[in-house]
């Protein structure tokens, strides 16, 4: 080897220190993806794992051995069972016989889904957006036929119509109210901040205690208002024996808890909405009513049907009040599909257990979607 060779050209960059820089070149180009492994390994480990282990319990029937847990897979006979036999009654009720006003209701339904569908295609519906409304009316479909084999034709409904009963009734009570409260702190009164904090009170309790206080508030022969029961005659009555009394008190539970949330949020979207545009139409003499339809109500409906939908997927999974208020009676009145899914958990019927917790993730999905993609993107829209 001659001398020349064993000396670095000017300029030149020893190997080991090109080894070096490229990798840290390397570490740099990658450092997002070093940094935001860890959180996505633990989301595969805590989150992802379990719901396809789900997925294996929901197809098979489950077994305790002395060697722990057996499967034998069955496919989907733990989600058809829900849709037949005894177990149809517990979760959509008894649909066998329908009255007439039923049958003209499901026709209706029918009626006005095709009819919405045949609309969507002449406006020039793309394939993707038709699939999408195809599901949501299916689904529309389908509940209403529930609806008119159950409640229209006078026989008792399951846990589906129950769950969709707290999500409906329950969310349009807690909008109404929060926002009405809401709308009055916004205005200029005194001793509002007081308010503000006594509403948020609620939203900061467990469910558990909430669960208890209104089983206890609404004791008829203990309770606190003892009296006031006595004095309209209903110290004999007792609400958790009768079904719909049940479910409005369930209702009634769950809104002085959650009314807060909806009252916080849009009390901060009615204090964002522009003075500036509400002075300028008194002066020119418009009404209360036509400044909230006109000014107000467009710039803050972004916020309120974004409270709703997640209100909406909130109320879905309710287990806790009806669990403690009522253990989900009388018979299955006001059992939820979630506490439904922990009955059959409790009986060791692990599959059944599981196939209802898809069920409600499907509904969940499909109602929440269509509410979404309907009202919220729709109403988003006429605003701009």
């Amino acid at each position: 080897m001659s001398a020349a060779s064993t000396h670095h050209q000017p300029g030149a960059t020893p190997a080991g220190t090109v080894g070096a820089a490229g990798l840290g070149e390397w570490f740099d180009r990658h450092a997002r993806t070093f940094f935001i492994a860890p959180a996505v390994i633990l989301i595969l480990i805590f989150a992802i794992f379990p719901t396809f282990y789900s997925i294996v319990f929901a197809l098979s029937r489950v077994k305790f051995t002395g060697n722990g847990l057996r499967f034998r897979f069955v496919w989907f006979d733990n989600f058809l069972a829900q849709f037949s036999g005894n177990e149809q009654a517990h979760f959509l009720g008894r649909v066998n016989e329908m009255g007439a006003f039923g049958s003209i209701f499901t026709l209706a339904v029918i009626g006005a889904a095709g009819w919405w569908l045949f609309r969507s295609w002449q406006k020039g519906s793309t394939w993707v957006g038709m699939i999408g409304r195809t599901i949501s009316a299916a689904m529309f479909i389908f509940v209403g036929w529930i609806l008119g084999a159950t409640l229209l034709s006078g026989n008792p409904w399951g846990t589906l119509m129950t769950t969709l009963f707290y999500v409906i009734i329950g969310c349009l009570v807690q909008f109404v109210i929060g926002t009405g409260l809401a709308f009055l702190c916004s205005q200029p009164i005194s001793g509002k901040n007081f308010f503000r904090v006594l509403f948020f009170i609620p939203l900061m309790i467990t469910p558990l205690g909430v669960g208890y206080a209104f089983k206890m508030v609404l004791d008829i022969t203990k309770g606190p208002l003892q009296p006031l029961w006595n004095l309209i005659g209903l110290q004999d009555w007792a609400w958790s024996t009768d079904a719909w009394a049940a479910r409005f008190f369930v209702i009634l539970g769950d809104s002085w808890q959650w009314i807060p949330f909806v009252f916080i949020c849009m009390l901060a979207a009615l204090e964002n909405v522009s003075k500036d545009q509400i002075e300028a139409a008194e002066v020119d003499g418009a009404s209360s009513v036509e400044i909230f339809r006109e000014i107000t109500w467009p710039q803050i409906v972004p916020v309120a049907v974004t409270v709703i939908l997640i209100r909406m997927i909130e109320a879905f999974k309710i287990v806790d009040l009806p669990n403690i208020m009522t253990s989900g009676g009388p018979g299955i009145a006001t059992e939820s599909m979630t506490l439904h899914s922990y009955f059959l958990w409790r009986a060791n019927d692990m599959g059944s257990s599981a196939a209802v917790a898809y069920l409600l993730l499907i509904l969940t999905v499909v109602v929440c979607s269509s509410f979404f993609n309907y009202v919220v993107l729709g109403q988003l829209r006429n605003v701009k």
